[in-house]
């Protein structure tokens, strides 16, 4: 079985983890504070990924290095290039296929489905962030320095999601508990893409392992689009719970909270994601990977299981 760093231990680090962990490999999680799955065959590291130096001394013999990490949201102009930069060294160094887990921020607005061929336009700063880090990682892998990958996912949804996931604490919370309106910040009723995180853990090893994968980007397998409220009723059907209420923030609530709050300051960059229908198409990452998203009733009970079990 090969060596596999994995660099962050958050919403997806983890479940790569645990999935190449359970099909018998070495593997090395990377974090600023050594946490991660506390299991067999996995190894827990205390490292800044911003130091090349040790990144390199890391990754020594590894077959994949996986980009992970999630700097803080309103610090990513700032923390992503030094951390890009140092896993490039780190998997030139070892030889190592390195497999990046992105966004679809570097598009910016569209019109229509978006597709793995768009051009990464954006004019947003973490948008532009994103780009100049896959334009960069295309350069390294066009010249024979190094193999590289990515994967691109829409909002995450599913066991371990993060507070800063739409269907995270601040939703599931009311929806399954409390029974107070569930506070969003934008409209329930646009349609949307929803991705599951199992499904981006799966198509990131997949991606990595397939040389006909190595030099592009690739969509993580994702579902058909739906509403905020049409996800949230099916949630709450499977749970037995009361049908959903929503309260939208106003937007002057919103610019003031951003001023104590830095994470949500920053989500005014990616209203468009939510003022108009945001659609992700993985057709082309289906057929090339052999993987299939999880069906949505699935994954929701899933995620009821995750959130009772906690």
């Amino acid at each position: 079985m090969a060596k596999h760093v994995i660099v962050g231990a958050g919403q997806v680090g983890g479940h790569v983890a645990e999935l190449l962990a359970n099909a018998g490999h070495e593997v090395v999680v990377v974090t600023r504070s050594g946490s991660g799955p506390r299991r067999a065959g996995v190894t827990l590291v205390a490292a800044d990924a911003g130091d090349a130096a040790t990144m390199r001394r890391i990754t020594e013999g590894a077959e994949v290095l996986y980009n992970c990490a999630n700097p803080q949201y309103h610090r990513w102009a700032r923390d992503w290039p030094p951390i890009a930069a140092s896993l490039v060294s780190a998997a030139e160094a070892a030889g190592a296929v390195l497999a990046v887990l992105g966004n679809l921020y570097g598009y910016g607005p569209v019109d229509g489905p978006m597709t793995e061929d768009l051009p990464l336009a954006s004019t947003g700063v973490k948008g532009r962030v994103r780009a100049r880090m896959w334009e960069d990682l295309l350069a390294a892998h066009r010249s024979g320095r190094v193999r590289v990958t990515e994967v691109r996912g829409s909002d995450y949804f599913g066991p371990h999601a993060s507070d800063q996931s739409y269907f995270g604490e601040r939703l599931l919370g009311p929806l399954l508990s409390s029974g107070k309106p569930a506070m969003v910040p934008w409209n329930p009723d646009v349609p949307h893409s929803w991705t599951y995180l199992p499904d981006v853990a799966r198509a990131l090893v997949a991606a990595a392992a397939r040389e006909s994968a190595w030099g592009r980007a690739w969509h993580v397998p994702t579902g058909p689009a739906m509403t905020m409220r049409e996800v949230a009723e099916r949630l709450c059907l499977l749970a037995g719970a009361p049908a959903p209420r929503f309260r939208r923030l106003p937007g002057w609530m919103l610019t003031a909270a951003g001023l104590a709050v830095p994470f949500l300051k920053e989500l005014k960059e990616i209203r468009y994601q939510f003022d108009r229908p945001f659609i992700l198409d993985s057709s082309a990452s289906e057929a090339a990977l052999d993987l299939a998203p999880t069906p949505m009733d699935d994954a929701l009970k899933e995620t009821l299981a995750w959130w009772r079990g906690r």
